[in-house]
């Protein structure tokens, strides 16, 4: 099940970012009047106002205000909140979670893959939860597309399988999720999400028992499909 966490700010907010989103806000910028908005949500004008403002102010929407009203994007932080919602309430009336096709062009890293994968207390937790010990390494995959990107985004929602973040003497590890998945149709492993990465929500890494490059025959440029189960 996907574990949403019902803060304070999504309580308080949500269902103005539904109704914006239900406006078109989502793909493009829309332009509202106040009085319009609400209306719709039920609220005064100077609530709706100071929701807008608190809403732009933590970067859940882009707004313009201006004297016939406002110009109003949903960030992908906005956005963001309403996937971790619409994946909660898929958990709870889908029975089993059909999973989902991300493809990416494969590019070579820093190489810090291997240092992370092979970190004792990750590998552990890698062999008892995905059933396998990773290769010292992590496959890269550039996502070219939008979809693709929006795909990966999805994943950040979902719960996946928790990795535990540890400490020892000279620094902190933090958590990480992963998401069993099968490497073009063949190979098993897993996309890992990491907390602190330098990667942007553009790329996807990937780990497995075998050095998928060499059992696959890939190179920098070819492009791989990743299925990955949303079943936790």
């Amino acid at each position: 099940m996907s574990n949403l966490k019902i803060t304070r700010t999504l309580q308080n907010y949500f269902f103005v970012l539904y109704v914006l989103a239900a406006l078109g806000a989502r793909k493009r910028t829309v332009k509202l009047s106040t009085k319009f908005l609400a209306e719709k949500l039920n609220l005064s004008q100077q609530t709706l106002s100071r929701y807008l403002i608190n809403l732009e102010h933590i970067g859940w929407i882009r707004r313009i205000a201006t004297r016939e009203g406002s110009f109003i994007h949903i960030t992908n932080l906005g956005d963001q909140q309403l996937r971790r919602v619409r994946a909660a309430l898929n958990s709870i009336f889908e029975e089993k979670s059909s999973p989902i096709l991300i493809e990416g062009i494969v590019f070579s890293g820093l190489g810090e893959g291997a240092y992370y994968v092979t970190r004792g207390p990750y590998r552990r937790q890698f062999i008892e939860k995905l059933g396998f010990d990773p290769y010292p390494g992590t496959l890269n995959l550039k996502l070219t597309s939008e979809y693709d990107i929006q795909m990966r985004r999805e994943l950040e929602v979902r719960s996946g399988i928790e990795i535990h973040g540890f400490s020892d003497a000279d620094r902190t590890y933090g958590p990480v999720k992963c998401f069993p998945a099968r490497i073009n149709g063949e190979e098993k492993g897993a996309v890992i999400l990491a907390l602190r990465t330098h990667y942007s929500s553009s790329v996807i890494e990937v780990i497995a028992p075998k050095c998928l490059r060499d059992v696959l025959g890939l190179r920098d440029g070819d492009r791989v499909r990743v299925e990955v189960s949303l079943e936790e």
